[in-house]
C-alpha cells in the first residue's frame, strides 16, 4: 500500500475517540517491529524520523526501509519528519518522499514561529504533504531538542486560534505536561496531564487534530531488566498511561512514543548478551530486541491508543 498522509487518519481518529501512534524509527528492526505489531492489530501507524535518526541512518536508507514496510502490508502508514528545525530540513524531507513534516519553531518569538511555519506549510501543501507545528515548550531531551525544566511552558489556549489560522497547519503539538526523554519525573511525584488545557483547546479548535510529544511512560518492568543485566538506569516515571488514554479520547489524534521503544529494545539486547555471552550473530540479539519492541508497540496500540482495528 502506498504511503499516506495523516489527514484521513486524524479525521477518523478524532471522530472515533482514539489516537494514532507515532513511533520513532532508527533502523530496520525497529521499523519491522512497529509495522508487524500494527499490521497484526489492524491499526494505522506513523513512522517518524528525528534529526538524530537522520544523522545515524541516513534519510535515504530510512525512506526505503519505510517504503519496503508499506509494500508488505495493507495498513495505512505515514512517514513523518519529527522536530524539523528549519525550512531546509522540511523541504528536503518533502522532496525525499515524506508524507508529513513537523516544523518546530516553538523556541522562536511569536511572529517568527508563524512566518517560518507558514513558509513550510505553503511548500508542503503544494506537494501534497501535511504539516504539524508546535506551541508551548516541553521539558526534556530528545536528540537535538533540549529544553530545561525552567524554560518549559504550557500551551496557551488563547493563542491556538490565531496560530492555526495564520499558519494553515494541519495538526498542532501542544504542551500540557508531557516531557521528552526517559528521565521524566522522580518517584513520589504525581505527573498528570493538564486535561483542562486540552479540553479548552478542543473547544476553541473543534475537529482540529492535536498532538502529544514526549508521551512515553518509562516501562519500569523493562528498566528493571536493563538494570538486572548490567545497566544503571535511574528510577523514573512517566505520564501514566491512564492519562494518555484520556487524551486519546479527546482531541489528541497523534501520540509520539520513542523512549519506551528504546528501553524495550535495549532491555532485550542486555538480557540476550548476559544469557548468551558467546553469541556474536546480530540476527540473534537484534531478533530478540525486535520481538520485545513489537510487544511494546502492541501494548500501546491496544491498551493506550485505542487504534486497534481502525486501519
Amino acid at each position: 500500500m502506498p504511503l499516506v498522509t495523516t489527514k484521513e487518519m486524524f479525521e477518523k481518529a478524532y471522530k472515533g475517540g482514539y489516537a494514532v501512534g507515532a513511533f520513532n524509527v532508527n533502523n530496520m528492526e525497529m521499523i519491522q517491529a512497529i509495522v508487524e505489531a500494527a499490521n497484526e492489530c489492524k491499526s494505522p501507524v506513523i513512522l517518524q524520523v528525528s534529526a538524530g535518526a537522520r544523522k545515524y541512518a541516513n534519510p535515504v536508507y530510512l525512506r526505503h526501509l519505510v517504503m519496503a514496510a508499506a509494500e508488505t502490508t495493507d495498513i495505512p502508514i505515514a512517514m513523518h519528519l519529527d522536530h524539523g528545525a528549519d525550512f531546509e530540513i522540511c523541504k528536503s524531507s518533502i522532496d525525499d518522499g515524506f508524507t508529513s513534516v513537523m516544523i518546530d519553531a516553538s523556541s522562536k518569538p511569536w511572529e517568527e514561529n508563524i512566518a517560518l511555519t507558514r513558509k513550510v506549510v505553503e511548500y508542503a501543501h503544494a506537494h501534497g504533504v501535511v504539516v504539524e507545528a508546535e506551541l508551548g515548550k516541553l521539558a526534556g531531551i530528545e536528540d537535538d531538542v533540549h529544553v530545561e525544566a525552567h524554560d518549559a511552558m504550557f500551551t496557551s489556549p488563547d493563542e491556538v486560534e490565531e496560530f492555526t489560522s495564520r499558519t494553515g497547519i494541519d495538526s498542532l503539538a501542544i504542551a500540557i505536561g508531557t516531557s521528552h526523554g526517559a528521565y521524566k519525573f522522580k518517584p513520589g511525584q504525581d505527573p498528570k496531564l493538564r486535561i483542562d488545557i486540552l479540553e479548552e483547546i478542543g473547544r476553541r479548535l473543534p475537529g482540529f487534530p492535536i498532538v502529544l510529544h514526549g508521551a512515553s511512560s518509562v516501562p519500569q518492568d523493562q528498566v528493571a531488566i536493563v538494570n538486572e543485566f548490567g545497566g544503571s538506569m535511574p528510577n523514573a516515571i512517566g505520564i501514566p498511561e491512564s492519562e494518555l488514554k484520556k487524551a486519546a479520547k479527546l482531541a489528541v489524534c497523534k501520540i509520539n512514543i520513542d523512549s519506551d521503544l528504546r528501553v524495550a529494545f535495549t532491555a532485550a539486547c542486555r538480557k540476550h548478551f548476559c544469557e548468551h555471552p558467546d553469541h556474536f550473530d546480530p540476527r540473534q540479539y537484534l531478533g530478540d530486541a525486535r520481538a520485545n519492541m513489537k510487544e511494546m508497540v502492541r501494548h500501546k496500540i491496544i491498551d493506550v491508543l485505542g487504534s486497534a482495528g481502525k486501519a
